[in-house]
């Protein structure tokens, strides 16, 4: 074989190799952790199956696959397909697994690959058992920031509020491409934590959207942010929706989709992530609706009086 063919030949194999690369459809990875929330609020599991189903079916995004899992994989290959990882479950869920140093080992392994990572509501929560005395913990690192719920560091707030209105703040961010400003009967985390200078979010972090909170003192709190980190991975935090019946709104829903398919590191459409889910009894929920008692916007610590201002 002349070098001419032979050149010729790598090229068709190179190009070959690239096409079949380019075939394969982006892989989300959804974990669920445990909930013990009453019916109505968290709803994780009908969480991740809804979140499944609107990546799926992207209007505007076509070829994404995605599983759920409630445990953490134990075959790599599934952590290795992933272009992105979302946690949603009570506290950050590898903290509740079994194996936590394991596990927490094998998502380092994964972030500094460059894989991205979400979190959702109270899966963005840490524990003061979690984290080291100052507060730190790799979690801060990949996603920019967390809810700090019973910690001594920072002590981060948990309340429902009648009518929160959620409205972007960086509008030239992917992220932020699509949705406009809502009002939501929810808990959105307030005085989230994002690190010891002064709990201003590091560089590389972007705050997305804020919400002047709390009613009585308001400020613009931070409630969904996102991260570029020097690994190339990326990382998104969203401290709603507590209660399963605001997957309804399409500004919401819109808006932790975009933040998905941003640290997978696909295009955000100009529009934003397009979809139009089934009715959310669909996703098999304990209820849609919460208990009455549950929505009825009491601060967590008037509710539990061994709990402080987070969980």
């Amino acid at each position: 074989m002349s070098g001419m063919k032979r050149l010729l030949l790598s090229a068709c194999l190179l190009l070959a190799t690239t096409l079949v690369a380019a075939a394969e459809p982006a892989r989300i990875l959804i974990l669920v952790g445990p909930s013990t929330h009453p019916p109505g609020s968290h709803e994780v599991a009908a969480g991740g199956r809804l979140m499944k189903h609107c990546l799926e079916h992207m209007a505007n995004v076509p070829g994404v696959k995605a599983d759920v899992w409630d445990q953490w994989p134990q075959d790599n290959a599934v952590l290795d397909a992933a272009s992105s990882i979302v946690f949603i479950g009570d506290i950050f869920p590898p903290q509740r697994m079994p194996d936590t140093a394991g596990t927490l080992a094998k998502l380092a392994a994964m972030m500094q690959r460059g894989c991205g990572i979400v979190c959702v509501h109270y899966a963005t929560g840490l524990r003061k058992d979690d984290v080291a005395p100052d507060g730190e913990h790799p979690l801060l690192h990949w996603m920019g920031g967390y809810f700090a719920t019973g910690c001594a560091h920072h002590k981060s707030v948990a309340r429902i509020f009648p009518a929160a209105t959620i409205t972007p703040a960086a509008a030239s961010h992917p992220v932020n491409r699509g949705w406009q400003e809502f009002t939501l009967h929810d808990e959105p985390y307030i005085n989230n934590y994002f690190g010891s200078d002064g709990n201003r979010p590091a560089a590389n972090v972007t705050v997305l959207a804020t919400s002047m909170l709390p009613p009585d003192a308001p400020r613009a709190e931070a409630v969904a942010w996102c991260v570029q980190r020097a690994d190339t991975g990326r990382g998104f935090g969203i401290v709603m929706p507590h209660f399963f019946r605001n997957w309804a709104d399409a500004d919401l829903r819109r808006l932790i989709l975009n933040g998905i398919v941003w640290t997978a590191r696909l295009e955000v459409p100009a529009d934003g992530v397009q979809t139009t889910p089934p009715e959310l009894a669909a996703f098999a929920p304990e209820s849609v609706e919460p208990a009455a008692s549950k929505a009825a916007g009491k601060p967590f610590a008037a509710r539990n009086q061994n709990a402080d201002r987070g969980r």
